[in-house]
């Protein structure tokens, strides 16, 4: 017998073995997604709100204290799952089509989602929670979901395809590719259905259901804390009074505790004066239970977080995952359910009740499932299922602490987001705070870089560079960051940043001495300034950026404009 075959029949069981060790050993990905919160709004970023789970992951991981995203639910989603900027992905604005390229509201079939990405690579891949990148939330044919989760690589989901609804009655509840009632659904039958609840429990069925050996990418979307305020009793009264203190005085709590966690410094912020005008005086208590609740909401999705990484440990997996945290946009001052004064709750329902099988069409539900007409408007004390309420431009103003205005805009309050990054194989950095700007188009090119996977050549080139060098210490280099939605732009070199809010000039900061953008530099900086819009408008061209007039001209621009639209 030939000597060399004897020795490879040998060694075939070890090297097989061997082989199926280093497929295994390759990392799973969970990405977490929160929904209309500010830069400060979890405790180890400066919030008074309860997240120890989330703190726990910081302590053990790093803190990214120059982290973007979009400023809006749709473009960040877009951009996160494929690692593009959100024109380039087909979602330069909302799920509307413009009948623009770069605004036609869907997906588009020049970029690749994480899912598709990793599937060569042996992943197993499931989303759970808001989707918000199709128009078809109630498509008329299968054909329509061409955009659906399953038809764009994961292999289960469970969550609403549309962006907004009630936590109590989610409209487009989906799973896998049905359309579902939550008190209808023998998979996950509850008489007290709450959302966040049903998207952790889904994140960690699925977590079960995996193929062991197979390493998974585990998208969790969570709608907390998107309005409307919704939140559990039990969750409400843990907050009960917190805020009484007012809007100035929390603020100054967060700026305070923020300098020292150190993910602000006093060499580059300031916490400037709220306008005297802003948040509300007749109707404070009000307003003060609207935070509460928001709060709650918070404290909810942690807590399923926590569950979620107790079965990661569970199953062994928690030392080979790589788990990280981020928002999709600042917080949210829309005007939501905030106009004039609302009607107080009926004794008795007095609108049918609502059969188990029924698929709630509505964004803002009409009526609760058991018949109390929904309520909204000052007075109207949020938190249960027949309210739909925001908190506001005041709490807002808190939530992004210390920066400048909201979702919708591209100064930092509006795209400022905690990155914390959390793997205890992967990186040796514990508990460390990390400065590097960042984008969440860098999610893609992570999880490629530690997939060893090969990205797709038939597709738009990622535009991420992967965070993994900051993982051990190292650096990374890119040109610029660039941002567009409705107008507003922004692109940033180095330490220095053009932004622009839509109709109005270019403002130059340098966010290295002021990243509160309180002192506007472009007079004095003028040839920067030209440098930077030379910048900005080749992005543009290339990425398939529009003007906002050309793209929607109709629609408000100014920040009191859109608040009296969205107000009810």
């Amino acid at each position: 017998m030939n000597f060399q075959l004897v020795i490879l029949a040998f060694c075939l069981p070890s090297f097989l073995l061997c082989a199926a060790e280093s497929v295994n050993s390759k990392p799973n990905i969970v990405v977490i997604l929160a929904d209309d919160m500010g830069y400060s709004d979890i405790g180890c970023y400066g919030s008074e709100i309860d997240t120890p789970n989330l703190d726990a992951l910081a302590k053990g991981g790093l803190r990214f204290t120059q982290f973007y995203n979009t400023a809006r639910c749709c473009p960040t989603r877009a951009s996160l799952l494929t690692g593009l900027y959100p024109h380039q992905a087909g979602i330069g604005h909302m799920t509307e089509d413009k009948k623009i390229e770069g605004y036609r509201g869907e997906l588009n079939k020049n970029c690749v989602t994480i899912a598709e990405a990793l599937k060569p690579s042996g992943y197993k891949s499931y989303a759970v929670g808001k989707w918000h990148v199709t128009k078809a939330t109630n498509p008329k044919a299968e054909a329509d979901k061409y955009n659906w989760p399953l038809q764009r690589g994961f292999d289960r989901f469970y969550g609403t395809i549309h962006g907004g609804g009630s936590f109590f009655d989610p409209t487009s509840l989906t799973r896998d590719n049905q359309l579902i009632s939550p008190f209808a659904d023998p998979e996950y039958p509850s008489n007290d259905y709450y959302y966040t609840d049903a998207i952790s429990d889904h994140a960690i069925k699925f977590l079960n259901e995996n193929e062991k050996g197979k390493p998974f990418f585990l998208y969790v979307a969570y709608t907390a804390a998107h309005w409307p305020m919704h939140a559990r009793e039990k969750d409400i009264a843990k907050y009960k009074g917190r805020y009484a203190i007012g809007y100035e005085a929390v603020r100054k709590t967060r700026y305070d505790k923020m300098l020292k966690e150190g993910v602000i410094s006093t060499g580059n912020t300031t916490n400037w004066p709220l306008p005297p005008n802003l948040g509300e005086k007749e109707f404070w208590e009000w307003d003060q239970r609207n935070m509460e609740v928001f709060a709650a909401m918070v404290d909810c999705m942690d807590q399923g977080i926590g569950r979620i990484v107790q079965a990661l440990k569970a199953s062994g997996q928690y030392e080979n995952t790589l788990i990280c945290f981020m928002q999709d946009n600042g917080g949210c001052a829309e005007g939501m359910g905030r106009g004039k004064e609302g009607a107080t709750r009926a004794e008795n329902a007095i609108l049918p009740v609502l059969r188990k099988d029924y698929l709630q069409p509505d964004m803002i539900p009409k009526q609760t499932r058991d018949g109390f007409p929904m309520r909204q408007g000052k007075g109207v004390m949020a938190g249960s299922g027949d309210t739909f309420i925001g908190y506001g431009e005041a709490w807002a103003t808190v939530s992004n602490t210390p920066f400048r205005m909201y979702k919708h805009w591209v100064h930092e309050g509006g795209i400022s987001t905690p990155l914390i990054a959390h793997w205890p194989s992967g990186i040796s950095r514990k508990g460390e705070l990390e400065s590097t700007p960042g984008h969440l188009i860098d999610i893609m090119a992570t999880a490629v870089d530690i997939s060893m996977t090969t990205y797709p050549a038939n597709v738009k080139p990622m535009e991420g560079r992967s965070l993994v060098p900051l993982f051990t210490g190292g650096k990374i280099e890119r040109e610029a960051l660039y941002w567009e939605h409705e107008g507003n732009a922004a692109v940033r070199v180095g330490d220095w940043k053009l932004v622009a809010e839509h109709g109005k000039p270019w403002e130059l900061y340098n966010i290295a001495l002021d990243r509160s953008e309180q002192h506007d530099l472009s007079q004095q900086e003028a040839t920067r300034v030209q440098q930077m819009t030379a910048m900005y408008e080749a992005y543009a061209k290339r990425a398939n950026v529009e003007s906002w007039d050309k793209v929607n001209p109709k629609s408000p621009t100014k920040r009191a404009e859109m608040n009296k639209k969205k107000t009810n």
